[in-house]
C-alpha cells in the first residue's frame, strides 16, 4: 500500500510528460498502479478484518443452538488452519432433534455449513469456522462443570429476549419430559394416577443458573431436586413447556 504522497510524486513525473515505463524504473512501482491512480489518487478504505462478523443476525437460532452448546457441545481448534470445529452430540433417538441443530448451526456458521457424523449411539453435528470461539466465548479448557460459565452482555440479551429457545435448546440437550406415576385412594379404591413432568440435569451450577432463570423469565415454576436436577412438575408450568418445548422427537 503506497501512501499519498508516494502516489503525487509519481504522478508528478508522468505529468512532466516521462512514459509510465520510465516513471516505473525509477520508482519500483508498477505501471498497472500508476495508471490506477490516475483515475483515482485516494487509497480505497481498508475492508473490514473477515474475523469479526458482527453478532448472530438469528437470534432465534443462536439462542436455541446455545443451549444445546451448554449442554453437549465442544469447540476443537483446527490442527491444519486457523479456524475451529464446533460440535454438537446428538442422540440416534431423536433424527428431529438432529436436523433442528443442524439447521440452527447453518443459519449462526457465516459459510452456511454444517455436516454430521455417526458413531456408535450418537451423530455428531459438526461445522467449521474461525468464528466459533466469538460467538461461543464460553469454549475453554477443561470440562464445563469445572469452570465459570458466565454469558456476555450481548449473549444475555439474546436470552432474554428468546428465552424459550434457549429453554428448548438446553431441555433438547440435558433434559427430558416424562410421565411420573403416583396412587391415590378414589372411591375407597387405589387408582394409578399418571402426570408428565420435565427433567433437567447439568453437573455445572452455573448451567443450572442459567436455566432456571430462563425458566423465572418465561414463568415457569421449578423445583431443585438435587444439585444437578430441576423438575417442573405444576401443571400450569408443564403446559407452558409443552407448548414451547415438547418432547424430543
Amino acid at each position: 500500500m503506497y501512501d499519498l504522497s508516494t502516489r503525487k510524486r509519481a504522478l508528478a513525473l508522468v505529468a512532466q510528460g516521462r512514459s509510465l515505463n520510465s516513471v516505473s524504473r525509477e520508482t519500483g512501482i508498477s505501471r498497472a498502479a500508476i495508471r490506477s491512480w490516475r483515475e483515482r489518487l485516494e487509497p480505497r478504505p481498508r475492508m473490514a478484518p473477515p474475523d469479526h462478523p458482527g453478532p448472530p443476525s438469528d437470534e432465534s437460532a443462536y439462542a436455541y443452538l446455545l443451549g444445546l452448546y451448554l449442554g453437549d457441545g465442544c469447540i476443537s481448534g483446527s490442527p491444519r488452519g486457523a479456524g475451529y470445529y464446533l460440535r454438537i452430540a446428538c442422540a440416534n433417538a431423536w433424527p428431529g432433534l438432529i436436523d433442528a441443530c443442524e439447521v440452527a448451526m447453518r443459519a449462526i456458521n457465516p459459510t452456511g455449513r454444517a455436516s454430521r457424523t455417526r458413531a456408535q449411539g450418537y451423530v455428531s453435528v459438526t461445522s467449521y469456522s474461525r468464528h466459533w470461539p466469538r460467538f461461543f466465548p464460553q469454549h475453554g479448557p477443561g470440562a464445563k462443570h469445572q469452570r465459570r460459565i458466565t454469558l456476555e452482555p450481548w449473549q444475555q440479551a439474546i436470552v432474554d429476549t428468546h428465552s424459550w429457545d434457549f429453554i428448548r435448546g438446553l431441555i433438547h440437550s440435558d433434559g427430558c419430559r416424562i410421565t411420573n406415576w403416583t396412587t391415590r385412594i378414589v372411591g375407597g379404591q387405589r387408582k394409578r394416577y399418571e402426570y408428565p413432568r420435565y427433567f433437567f440435569t447439568n453437573l455445572s451450577a452455573d448451567i443450572i443458573r442459567l436455566f432456571t432463570t430462563a425458566l423465572d423469565q418465561v414463568g415457569v415454576e421449578w423445583k431443585k431436586a438435587n444439585a444437578r436436577n430441576i423438575s417442573v412438575a405444576r401443571k400450569a408450568s408443564v403446559a407452558l413447556m409443552d407448548a414451547h418445548v415438547g418432547p424430543k422427537y
